[in-house]
């Protein structure tokens, strides 16, 4: 059962971290679309940058132990802006990042161990 709820966490890792690496990539990069959706937001494009970071960063942290939770705790709050930026602004496709957030939170709970632990 271990090993497959170790498979399991390492699937949802992977996934998580296509996505963000592509999504966060893209923002970095200025694809078209990302940089419309950020001027829809009307917080400018600065924004966009932050969260490219923040997307970027966080999927390399889901791999290092004792920074696990603080990338998934990262992913997730940003998908809660996401749906919120949908839900507000954008249309009612928040969707794909309710999907990925809920994806967080499981790799979040799963190394909720790491949290408040300082590193020596």
């Amino acid at each position: 059962m271990d090993r497959i709820k170790s498979y399991t966490l390492f699937a949802i890792k992977a996934v998580l971290s296509c996505a963000f690496l592509a999504a966060g990539g893209a923002k970095l990069y200025g694809v078209e679309m990302m940089v419309g959706t950020f001027e829809m937001i009307g917080l400018g494009q600065w924004f966009r940058y932050l969260t490219g970071v923040i997307e970027v960063g966080a999927a390399a942290l889901l791999w290092v132990p004792g920074l696990r939770a603080i990338g998934a705790g990262a992913l997730l709050v940003t998908m809660v802006g996401a749906i919120i930026a949908h839900l507000a602004v954008l249309g009612p496709s928040a969707m794909p990042a309710a999907v990925l957030g809920l994806l967080a939170s499981a790799v979040l709970y799963a190394h909720r161990h790491e949290i408040g632990r300082t590193r020596a």
